[in-house]
């Protein structure tokens, strides 16, 4: 059974840094390609940055440069550094993991940023 816990979410003052965490169980992260998205109240849910099984790293535009995907394969963990937070960065986070259609999800977690 695949399951991916984020933590780390919280409340942060605009200009602020957060480290979001998702910790895997049922799947290695070193061998899946594993992303994070965010869902804002009354939009889509968007992806935010990616790093695939070779250890590339995608991100959306308006995260590049402030925000950084990565993973520790020991303890079968995927993070997003994120500086610099904006109040457009608010949202809850949800970590994903690729299968053979569609992705495994986490339940997802809040970010907040004032102003």
């Amino acid at each position: 059974q695949v399951q991916l816990v984020e933590s780390g979410g919280g409340l942060v003052q605009a200009g602020g840094s957060l480290r979001l965490s998702c910790a895997a169980s049922g799947i290695r992260v070193v061998v899946n390609d594993m992303s994070w998205y965010r869902q804002a109240p009354g939009k889509q849910r968007d992806w935010v940055a990616g790093i695939t099984s070779d250890g590339t790293t995608n991100y959306i535009d308006s995260a590049k440069g402030r925000f950084t995907i990565s993973r520790d394969n020991a303890k079968n963990t995927v993070y997003l550094q994120m500086n610099s937070l904006k109040l457009e960065d608010t949202a809850v986070y949800y970590c994903a993991a690729r299968r053979n259609i569609g992705n495994y999800w986490g339940r997802g977690i809040q970010v907040t940023v004032s102003s």
